[in-house]
Formats: C-alpha cells, sequence, structure tokens
C-alpha cells in the first residue's frame, strides 16, 4: 500500500516527521453538510434518451421526489420527475450525496449539456456570467503571477469553461485565515486570494453552486 498510508512511520525510519498517516488526514476532514431541506440542486453529468430523456448527476442540495415540477438551469425550461433510480433500484425520493439517473419530461435531450443543473422552480440556481470565490494558489507556470487579467481552464461540477480573472478582491492570511486590509495586484504560489472570475464567453450564462445553495 505505501508507507504513512494506513499507519504512522516507525520515527526509527523517518525520524523527521512526525504527523499522521494519509488514511488518519482524510478521516479528520470535516464534510461540509448537505441539506435535505434546503432548495433542490443536481448538477448534471451525462444525458441520454430512454423512453423520455435521462439525466445524471450527484444531488448537492434537497430532496427529490417522483412527480416533482423542477427547472433545467441555466435554460430555464421547466421538467416533471417520472422516474428517479439510485443504482439500479427504482426509488420514489433520494437525497443529498446520493447518485441519480432522473427520468424527465419537458425537455429533449439534446437542449441539456453537462454542467446544466437540475433545480427547484421555487429558487432555482442562479445563472451568472461572473462570480466571486476564494482559491487556493498551489502552482503556477514558471514565471507567472496570478492577477487581473490571468486566463485559465475552470472546472466547477461538471463544468469545464475558459475564464478570467478580473479582479483580485483581498489576500487571506494564512494564520488567521482572515481578508488582509492591504490592497493587492498579484499573488504568487502558495496564496490564498479573494477574486472576481468572467467566463471567457461571458454572454453565455453559467449556474454556480455556492456554499448557500
Amino acid at each position: 500500500m505505501g508507507f504513512n498510508m494506513d499507519k504512522r512511520m516507525d520515527p526509527k525510519v523517518c525520524p523527521w516527521f512526525s504527523g499522521p498517516s494519509f488514511f488518519e488526514v482524510l478521516d479528520s476532514i470535516e464534510v461540509p453538510p448537505r441539506d435535505p431541506n434546503g432548495p433542490f440542486r443536481m448538477p448534471i453529468i451525462d444525458k441520454f434518451k430512454d423512453m423520455g430523456t435521462v439525466v445524471m448527476g450527484k444531488v448537492e442540495s434537497g430532496s427529490i421526489r417522483e412527480g416533482d415540477s423542477l427547472v433545467i438551469m441555466p435554460n430555464k425550461e421547466p421538467v416533471k420527475v417520472v422516474a428517479i433510480y439510485c443504482d439500479e433500484d427504482k426509488v420514489k425520493r433520494a437525497g443529498p450525496g446520493e447518485n441519480l439517473r432522473v427520468r424527465i419530461t419537458g425537455i429533449e435531450d439534446e437542449d441539456i449539456l453537462s454542467g446544466f443543473v437540475l433545480s427547484s422552480a421555487v429558487k432555482p440556481v442562479p445563472a451568472v456570467t461572473e462570480f466571486v470565490a476564494q482559491l487556493q494558489i498551489l502552482e503556477l507556470l514558471d514565471n507567472a503571477i496570478f492577477t487581473a487579467g490571468y486566463k485559465a481552464i475552470l472546472h466547477i461540477h461538471a463544468v469545464v469553461e475558459e475564464c478570467e480573472i478580473i479582479e483580485l478582491i483581498s489576500q487571506i492570511d494564512m494564520k488567521t485565515r482572515k481578508p488582509m486590509k492591504k490592497k493587492i495586484l498579484f499573488v504568487k504560489n502558495g496564496a490564498a486570494v479573494i477574486c472576481r472570475i468572467q467566463w471567457h464567453q461571458h454572454e453565455a450564462d453559467v449556474s454556480v453552486l455556492s456554499r448557500k445553495g
């Protein structure tokens, strides 16, 4: 399996490291709560035709029931839930964290793209052209700095889009985990920063799931 995976390293083998094993680190990570009573959110990773339109994804918030009236975002197409499948089982309802296949009516499969969101009709997920995010800069290209105008490829749930950093709002103090008051023009590897991100094709809306849903 490898050293320091499930069991800590013997100090005789590695005297300079006394930290936890890999599995201990994973076990200590706090999993963000998912609200079963929140507005429904299921990013769509795939779709196909099978006695109607079927979409696949993982429920990030809320619950879904057979017969629900929902909406596909960002194109705002109203749909109705005909059937729900979890693994190979047909179920009447499902909640956060479950991977589902959902058969819907009201839309054709060719009108759905990966990254669209099956969403509550009462409180649909916002469709935006830009948003504010907190990023941890792990590794930049050689001699590159992270500043306004920096272009990248953004992977966000099932969406893959070209994007641009249009504003650096503040840098995060790594000790206090709070925003610093000093105005910044750029950051380097290892920094945490709050910034404003815009889709490269900014005339096209993309649905973004926030921490608050």
